[in-house]
C-alpha cells in the first residue's frame, strides 16, 4: 500500500505543469522591475502606437462626477510617468530601454492634435493635476525624457501648460500642481535658452511663490502638512506635498530664478521635513508588510510610500534609515499587495481598489487612470543594480525589531532648525 501511494505521488509531481514547479528566486530589484513593467506596458505600448484611448479598459467610481471622462487617459499617462521616469530615464536593462522608447513616442502623441491619443488638455479642472505629473516626470528624467523631444513637441507642451493657467486651483494641495508646472517651465527656458517661439510664455513666479507661502503656512510639524487650512489625517503629505514641494524648489534653484524666495534655503528645510516624514512612514510598515489604510484616495496604493522612494532615489535618506531596511520593508509591502490579490482587470490595466478589486474604496473623482500614482514607489529603480540600495543586505525594519524583542530606535519630535525670510 505504501509503495502504491509513493508511486502515485511521484507520478503527480512528474505530471505537474512547468508553471507549478518552484520558480528560481529573483533579486529585489528584478522583482520591482517586473512589477513596474507589468504596470507600465499596457499604457505605454498602446499610447506609443496611438491606441491607448482605443484599447484601455476603463473603470470609474460608482459616484463619479460629471467631468469629461476622457481625463482617465491623461491621469493614467501622467501619473505612471511620474513614478517610472527615474527607471525609464536611467535604467540600463533591456526592458527599461523599451519603456523609454515607448515613452518618448507617447509624450509626442500626448500633445499632437492629429494623434488619436492627443490628451484632453483644458477640458476639465482635473487636467491641471495630471499636467503637473507630466511636468514632474520631465523633472525626474530631464536629460533622457525632456531634452530628446523635438522642438515642435516641446513648444506644444509649453503652450498646453500655459493654457492651464485658466484653471483656478482649490485652496489645497492643488497649489503645488500649478507651482511644479511653472517651475518646470522656468527650468526649460533657463537651461535650454529657448528662442523666439517661447518668448510669449514666460513662466509665472507668482504661482510658484504663492504655493511656497501656502505650503509653509500649512506645515503642522513632525513632517506633516495640512491639506489646506485644516489638517486631515491622510496620505496627501505623501501623495503630493513632500515631493512636489521639493521639486518646485529644486527646479527654481536650478533655473537660478531670482525672486523674494530663497529657494535653496527653503529646499534644505523641506528636505529635513521629508526625512522626518520618511522615518514615520517606515514605522508604519508592519512586520507583515501592511500599513494603515486611512483617509481618502486609498486606491493610490503604494503612493503612500512616495517620500521613502524619493529620498532613496536621491540618496538623501535620513541617517536613521538604512538602505537595506527601507528596501526590505518596501519589498515586503509589494509582495503583500501584488503577489496574491487581483489588482488588474481583464485587459491588464489597474483596477479600482487598495489591495485587489474593491470598487467601493473609490472617491467621487476616482477612475482607474488615477491609480497609476502607485508607480511613485518605483523611483529607486533609477539607481543602478550595484548601488547600496540594491546591493546592501536586507535588514529588519523598525516594526520587525519592535515586535520581535530586538532593540529599536526611539522616535522624537523634529523641529525646524532653518529659518527663512524674504530676501528683500
Amino acid at each position: 500500500m505504501r509503495k502504491t501511494l509513493l508511486l502515485a505521488l511521484c507520478l503527480l509531481v512528474l505530471a505537474a505543469p512547468a508553471s507549478a514547479k518552484k520558480k528560481a528566486p529573483v533579486s529585489d530589484r528584478e522583482y520591482w522591475a517586473q512589477l513596474a513593467v507589468q504596470m507600465a506596458q499596457p499604457i505605454l505600448e498602446n499610447m506609443a502606437r496611438g491606441e491607448l484611448q482605443k484599447n484601455m479598459l476603463t473603470e470609474f467610481s460608482p459616484s463619479f462626477d460629471n467631468r469629461n471622462r476622457k481625463v482617465v487617459y491623461m491621469e493614467a499617462f501622467g501619473r505612471l510617468m511620474a513614478g517610472l521616469a527615474p527607471y525609464i530615464a536611467n535604467g540600463d536593462d533591456p526592458q527599461a530601454r523599451q519603456l523609454r522608447e515607448w515613452a518618448l513616442s507617447s509624450y509626442k502623441n500626448a500633445v499632437d492634435p492629429q494623434s488619436p491619443d492627443y490628451l484632453c488638455w483644458g477640458v476639465a479642472g482635473q487636467n491641471l493635476v495630471d499636467a503637473a505629473y507630466i511636468a514632474e516626470s520631465f523633472l525626474r528624467g530631464w536629460d533622457q525624457l525632456w531634452k530628446p523631444l523635438d522642438q515642435t513637441t516641446k513648444e506644444r507642451y509649453l503652450k498646453e501648460f500655459t493654457r492651464l493657467r485658466s484653471i483656478d486651483p482649490p485652496y489645497t494641495n492643488w497649489f503645488l500642481f500649478s507651482s511644479v508646472i511653472e517651475a518646470m517651465m522656468f527650468k526649460a527656458v533657463a537651461e535650454e535658452k529657448l528662442g523666439k517661439p517661447y518668448e510669449g510664455w514666460r513662466p509665472d513666479e507668482f504661482r510658484v511663490n504663492t504655493a511656497v507661502r501656502k505650503v509653509e503656512e500649512w506645515y503642522v510639524g513632525d513632517g506633516w502638512y495640512a491639506d489646506g487650512p485644516v489638517f486631515a489625517f491622510d496620505y496627501y503629505s505623501s501623495y503630493v506635498f513632500h515631493a512636489m514641494y521639493l521639486e518646485t524648489l529644486q527646479a527654481m534653484a536650478d533655473a537660478k530664478v531670482n525672486t523674494r524666495i530663497d529657494y535653496p534655503k527653503y529646499h534644505q528645510r523641506a528636505l529635513k521635513r521629508a526625512q522626518k516624514f520618511a522615518i514615520i512612514l517606515e514605522r508604519f510598515i508592519s512586520p507583515e508588510g501592511t500599513f494603515p489604510v486611512v483617509g481618502r484616495s486609498t486606491p493610490y496604493r503604494l503612493a503612500a510610500m512616495q517620500p521613502l522612494a524619493l529620498l532613496a532615489w536621491h540618496q538623501t535618506l535620513p541617517a536613521e534609515l538604512k538602505n537595506g531596511q527601507v528596501r526590505a520593508a518596501l519589498t515586503q509591502v509589494m509582495h503583500r499587495m501584488f503577489d496574491h490579490q487581483q489588482n488588474y482587470n481583464s485587459a491588464g490595466f489597474l483596477t479600482i481598489g487598495f489591495c485587489g478589486s474593491q470598487p467601493d474604496t473609490a472617491d467621487w473623482y476616482t477612475n482607474n487612470g488615477s491609480l497609476y500614482m502607485t508607480s511613485l514607489c518605483f523611483m529607486p529603480l533609477g539607481l543602478p543594480a550595484e548601488h547600496p540600495f540594491w546591493a546592501d543586505p536586507a535588514e529588519p525594519w523598525t516594526q520587525v525589531k519592535a515586535w520581535n524583542g530586538q532593540p529599536f530606535p526611539k522616535d522624537h519630535r523634529w523641529a525646524d532648525d532653518i529659518q527663512t525670510r524674504d530676501k528683500w
